[in-house]
């Protein structure tokens, strides 16, 4: 068997947050033993079955022979496959996905922890052999600048279906704030669960805490803040529906000091007490 048609399989010894880097790779569908977090943009093309993922936000089914697109950091893993048929998997570096300045209503999607896919189905026959394609290509090394010219302009078609009243430009980042970008929310990823200051993070990544929090919102559209706050609570919400800890024990566990403080931002961010969003999700 071809280098390019091995089959990849989930290593659940891998660390958390290790860069995959830019590829195209066919993988075994197989449910994950664990969460997986990376820092990069993940791309799913699926040519049979489904394949359902958790996700903070609940379980979201990748439909086959559609594209579907959402930002690794986010913790997931697949807990149920409707064949064993390949699929393919695309890996996008954060900071090269915001330098190819994609239309805004799909960044800001991607960042805000959606799941896009994609509504038309105009571009299935095409998409198939394009991955075979881009899987041939990076193994080959040779012509992978070639591919990433034509994954960025596959996620431009992507795009196409949605509003055009929706769709503008995103804010124009240089290269040296996207990398700015990339370390805050790595930070943010590996400290969530202890205090941390804005302060903490300018310093991190070299920065006064203000102009962190400019570029931040700028790209996020969110404070750091409120950032930070979402990342807690996104574990919170995992917790409570994987585990049978104490829902104080669980804000302890993710950054929270104050159960108080605690309640207010998850019924501010999910609508809901804890107790009702496990209740609801069990």
């Amino acid at each position: 068997m071809p280098d390019s048609e091995i089959l990849k399989t989930f290593d659940e010894k891998r660390g958390e947050f290790k860069p995959y880097g830019l590829t195209c790779e066919m993988w075994r569908p197989q449910l994950m033993p664990k969460i997986d977090r990376h820092n990069e943009i993940e791309l799913n093309y699926i040519p049979e079955g489904g394949i359902t993922y958790f996700f903070p936000t609940g379980k979201v089914t990748v439909p086959p022979r559609k594209i579907t697109l959402f930002w690794g950091l986010i913790p997931h893993k697949i807990i149920k496959s409707e064949s064993e048929a390949p699929y393919f998997v695309v890996t996008i570096p954060f900071n090269l996905f915001l330098s190819w300045r994609l239309p805004s209503v799909l960044v800001d999607r991607i960042l805000g922890g959606e799941v896009v896919v994609e509504a038309a189905e105009s571009e299935c026959g095409l998409d198939k052999p394009m991955f075979e394609r881009w899987v041939s290509d990076m193994a080959g090394k040779q012509n992978q600048a070639a591919a990433g010219l034509e994954i960025q302009a596959r996620i431009w078609r992507l795009t196409k279906n949605i509003s055009a009243s929706e769709a503008k430009s995103t804010a124009i980042l240089n290269p040296a704030d996207g990398s700015i970008l990339e370390k805050i929310v790595v930070y943010i990823a590996h400290n969530y669960s202890r205090p941390i200051k804005i302060s903490d993070i300018g310093r991190a990544v070299g920065l006064h805490p203000d102009y962190a929090n400019a570029i931040f919102k700028k790209a996020f559209g969110c404070t750091l803040s409120r950032y930070v706050a979402e990342e807690r609570i996104g574990h919170v919400k995992r917790k409570l529906i994987l585990t049978d800890m104490s829902i104080t024990q669980i804000a302890f566990d993710c950054g929270f000091n104050s159960i108080s403080r605690f309640n207010s931002t998850f019924l501010d961010i999910c609508g809901q007490t804890p107790r009702h969003y496990r209740e609801q999700n069990r």
